[in-house]
């Protein structure tokens, strides 16, 4: 049988042949095994900082602060940029907080996110992880904060970011207070882990609102990451991506048809900016299977 130590070889090695630096961690939802790899250390969440705020969104409406049908009218035209969803609309539409939920958890769409992140308050999400025990965990910024911050940083507006960071030395693009922990979202795997398993065992809000944060995460569309290292039709993906330049990330929740359920990190930088590299999206399913096999193997 593969020990742990080998398959964190396996996984450090591939991580080197596609060119990034990997945190991990995967844990039993049912359980207290684990296997981690930099568990402990502060990453950049990225977009996966929306998956404590739709915590707090569930956490708010299951108490009664508002209803999650409540509807808001969204113009063309929001400041928060974001490459597809709201962001892209050209008419005013009209769409209930769950709606909303559905699109920043699904597509991760930015405009989606300032608005529930304005509604629930900054304060409140972390207030509610401190309340959870997460010492790390914390969500300083929305999404216009964190993009406008690598404008500022690189002297460009959002427009021109995309087209030209591939064109910038490494070293001006990793100094970005964007790619720094301390200055941004930020995790570790471990806690990212944590959350999951309190969302699953209805640990971290109240039962309907937990149900409805594993709905939305049900419900997020991208196959590249994680899902990649799972294609077994019978096994449930759940999760939620974040990407900067460099960044790839994903968490989520691995079901197995046997009932068997785990959380799972994955968090990357690479050592370039190029944005279409598919082998380091797929790096993270391939982590994450050789986390998981590990552990049903070990058990």
């Amino acid at each position: 049988m593969t020990t742990a130590a080998e398959t964190v070889a396996t996984i450090n090695r591939r991580a080197k042949e596609v060119g990034v630096r990997v945190w991990l961690h995967a844990a039993e939802i049912g359980g207290t095994r684990g296997i981690g790899i930099g568990e402990d250390e502060p990453v950049v969440t990225a977009s996966v900082f929306k998956v404590p705020v739709a915590l707090e969104l569930a956490r708010q409406a299951a108490e009664g602060a508002f209803d999650l049908a409540g509807r808001v009218t969204v113009a063309p035209g929001h400041p928060t940029p974001s490459p597809y969803g709201l962001a892209t609309f050209r008419h005013e539409v009209v769409l209930s907080w769950h709606d909303l939920a559905i699109l920043m958890i699904g597509i991760s769409d930015n405009v989606a996110t300032d608005l529930i992140l304005a509604e629930v308050g900054k304060d409140a999400v972390n207030a509610s992880l401190r309340r959870l025990g997460f010492e790390h965990t914390t969500v300083p910024q929305d999404c216009r904060e964190v993009l406008d911050s690598i404008g500022e940083d690189l002297g460009l507006s959002y427009e021109d970011d995309e087209r030209l960071l591939a064109e910038l030395p490494y070293e001006q693009v990793s100094a970005l207070r964007a790619l720094r922990p301390e200055h941004t979202c930020r995790t570790t795997a471990a806690e990212a882990t944590r959350l999951l398993g309190l969302i699953w065992r209805d640990e971290a809000a109240a039962p309907a609102a937990c149900a409805d944060v594993r709905r939305w995460l049900e419900l997020q569309v991208w196959p590249h990451r994680l899902r990649s290292g799972f294609p077994d039709d019978g096994i449930r993906v759940s999760g939620k991506t974040g990407t900067l330049p460099s960044v790839r990330n994903e968490v989520g929740v691995v079901e197995y048809p046997d009932g068997s359920r785990y959380a799972v990190g994955v968090f990357t930088q690479a050592g370039d900016t190029r944005s279409r590299v598919p082998e380091r999206d797929a790096f993270i399913g391939f982590a994450a299977a050789e986390a998981l096999g590990w552990l049903r193997t070990a058990a």
